[in-house]
């Protein structure tokens, strides 16, 4: 589906070497602002239990996990809405993510320069917020700007469309987010997708601490304090830890996340919070050849789903076999489930649920 999450941060927070752990693509990490010049793009697998029991129960030729994309992208300065550092490139990149993983440092260390020269997680995380705003500001305006005399000429249409932009524009100068902002279809399609406004984009927090910190620090507890108020998450990680983590076979990072006191690598939760963060669920499709996972938006409809898969099926479709996985683990086969009465046949207007293991029939 081509989604994807942008990492940013001010320089030296931590954000290339979260992507080299994410993606293990070894992105250059250096200790000097704007050393990620072209946004690195890794490829990244969702993990998915379900997907390893239903191929450990089909045993098929090949097994395909569903992925999402993370985008690194270069530092961002306090005036880079206007220019400043490489603002302008970072702004282009971002507007291009559908979602931002903003990392943030929540460690001190005296050898990792601060572009600041302070360590305040709550201050850096209102610099980059506020540049998002005035950029976000920058475009609402020109666009009032276009639309005002065609609204002033008696067209309702473009009316109606200054009328939200001036609620985004009273939004943004009160130093808030347009994502805050209630918005129906057509709003969302103005703000979000036809001027893709920046601060529009759902956000997740990354408290980027050292080892010792895994737990939580002050520093990561004021961040968590700062946006209380706000549905975001805030995931504390140690991109250092992970960058270790991956470098090891199954065995020792098992060991190793037992040191630390830990069920699972962060980056897995950063994952999947980054998924549902998109609103996308997982169907499956299981035969001896493969079984994979697909991805769809929530709400998606069956067709829509067999389309994902290839366009045919979409153009063609005739129905869908829906067996919902508890059930496909209980039973243990399609045939088994079908047996028992656990497969359904649905139409153009059933709803894919996350977990459905599905099969498509259509016309060519």
């Amino acid at each position: 589906m081509g989604l994807r999450c942008g990492i940013v941060g001010l320089p030296n927070v931590g954000k290339s070497t979260l992507f080299n752990a994410l993606s293990n693509a070894k992105a250059e990490a250096a200790n000097y602002p704007f050393c990620t010049i072209e946004p690195n793009v890794g490829i990244i697998t969702i993990p998915d239990k379900r997907l390893d029991k239903l191929s450990e129960l089909v045993k098929p030729l090949k097994t395909v996990p569903t992925v999402i994309e993370f985008v690194d992208i270069a530092g961002l300065v306090k005036g880079a809405s206007k220019g400043e550092g490489l603002g302008n490139l970072f702004l282009a990149n971002i507007r291009e993510v559908d979602a931002i993983v903003h990392v943030i440092r929540c460690f001190e260390d005296e050898n990792v320069a601060h572009v600041d020269g302070r360590i305040d997680p709550v201050a850096d995380k209102e610099i980059i917020e506020a540049e998002l705003q005035l950029k976000d500001l920058d475009t609402v305006e020109k666009r009032i700007v276009k639309k005002d005399k065609v609204a002033r000429s008696g067209d309702q249409a473009a009316r109606k469309e200054v009328s939200v932009l001036d609620e985004a524009k009273r939004t943004l100068e009160s130093g808030k987010n347009i994502r805050v902002m209630d918005m129906g279809s057509y709003e969302r399609q103005l703000l979000s997708r036809d001027l893709q406004l920046l601060t529009s984009k759902p956000v997740i927090y990354v408290a980027n601490v050292d080892e010792k910190s895994i737990g939580g620090n002050t520093l990561a507890e004021k961040l968590q304090e700062s946006i209380r108020s706000e549905s975001h998450e805030v995931v504390l990680i140690s991109a250092a830890l992970e960058a270790q983590l991956i470098e090891l076979d199954r065995e020792d990072s098992q060991l190793f996340l037992e040191e630390f006191g830990l069920k699972e690598p962060g980056l897995n939760k950063l994952i999947r919070i980054s998924y549902q963060l998109l609103n996308l669920i997982t169907f499956f499709t299981a035969g001896e050849k493969e079984v994979r996972a697909w991805t769809v938006k929530k709400g998606s409809k069956a067709p829509q789903a067999a389309g994902v898969i290839h366009s045919d099926f979409e153009r063609g479709f005739i129905r869908a076999e829906v067996i919902k996985y508890e059930d496909y683990v209980h039973f243990g086969s399609e045939h088994a489930c079908r047996e028992a009465g656990k497969l359904f046949i649905e139409g153009k207007e059933y709803e894919v649920k996350d977990g459905d293991v599905m099969h498509f029939r259509f016309n060519v």
